[in-house]
């Protein structure tokens, strides 16, 4: 397992959860300020330094209930609010559509390729606010800084480690189901042909070494696929552009793609997003739900000690909506680094 994951995981769901959020703000015609304050709040929120400076500490993974919970404050962190079927529509969505980026990665290093595309969205819904693009172009840096120096095994053990987490994720999604991507039982389909990733080889061979580095033997077996190993010599800058961007952006934009709903009666200044087409659908979801997809409730054991039962009793603290939306960004952030620390 590698330490290095859970900046990647944050920040790629994060950007997953701001390109919905901002589909549904448009479809639902949210007024434009408020939509605006919505995303520069969230965004303000997900990139306050103190939060980060814990993010990019070396650290295992967080338990699936607990990033969960991170993102539902911080969905939360504005004006907006969500129903509980429409926050796990959501995550769902945030989930499935990362696993499937990081499925379709040819070379684990590619993983960050996708990152920096979440952050190029992320940096683009910002552009008109200085402040708040200066805190996400400092996450970039620190990004580059970070990850650029790894090796390929390390990268690989990142990928590995991702794919540990979304393993036992196989929520249906309508457009993979359409588009033939996703079986009916929730797994990926991925091709088993085409060229293989420059400077690499076609699978079908196993070399073990010794712990001197030399070759001790080699076993062949049948990769199921029909790959090729091509050798291509660029003179020039290719223009075209990134496949993999191509194809992350023609996915998200047809994620909520069609999804229609009536205008939001109320006026006041809290406003509820609907990740459904009515709230019928939204009230179906929730009931149908399977217990196992289920995160609303986190159980949490203070039997042991008086001092554990005081830290977990303020850990549980920093669960509860506070319901004031007037509270600054910065004690948003703060409080959402409370809670990571806590859990």
């Amino acid at each position: 397992m590698s330490t290095r994951t859970l900046p990647l995981l944050f920040i790629n769901l994060g950007g997953e959860m701001l390109y919905i959020l901002d589909q549904r703000l448009r479809a639902q015609n949210i007024p434009a300020d408020k939509a605006k304050k919505v995303m520069n709040d969230i965004i303000t929120t997900m990139f306050n330094k103190k939060f980060l400076e814990e993010l990019f500490k070396p650290q295992e993974l967080y338990s699936k209930k607990a990033l969960r919970t991170v993102f539902d404050r911080l969905a939360h962190a504005s004006i907006m609010r969500l129903n509980q079927a429409s926050m796990d529509k959501l995550y769902d969505l945030m989930t499935m559509a990362f696993k499937y980026q990081v499925l379709l990665c040819p070379r684990p290093k590619d993983i960050l390729l996708v990152s920096f595309n979440h952050m190029d969205a992320i940096k683009d819904f910002v552009k008109d606010t200085p402040s708040i693009l200066s805190q996400v172009d400092e996450t970039y840096q620190q990004l580059i800084e970070m990850y650029t120096p790894l090796s390929n095994g390390e990268f690989q053990l990142i990928r590995q480690t991702l794919l540990i987490f979304f393993q036992d994720m196989h929520i249906r999604v309508s457009i993979f189901l359409k588009d033939k991507v996703q079986n009916s039982n929730g797994r990926f389909v991925l091709p088993t042909n085409g060229p293989v990733p420059r400077g690499t080889q076609i699978p079908g061979l196993i070399r073990i070494f010794s712990c001197s580095g030399e070759e001790l033997t080699r076993l062949q077996f049948n990769n199921g696929g029909n790959y090729s190993s091509k050798t291509v010599v660029c003179l020039q800058v290719n223009s075209a552009p990134n496949p993999l961007a191509k194809e992350e952006l023609n996915l998200l934009a047809r994620l909520m793609g069609g999804l229609e709903v009536q205008k939001p009666g109320s006026t006041d200044t809290g406003f509820r997003v609907n990740l459904f087409a009515t709230d019928e659908e939204e009230e179906e979801a929730l009931i149908s739900r399977p217990n196992e997809l289920s995160y609303g409730v986190i159980s949490i054991q203070a039997t042991k000690d008086q001092q554990a039962n005081a830290e977990l009793t303020k850990i549980m603290g920093e669960f509860t909506e506070s319901g004031d939306p007037s509270s600054s960004a910065s004690s948003k952030g703060d409080d959402l680094l409370a809670m990571m620390d806590g859990l």
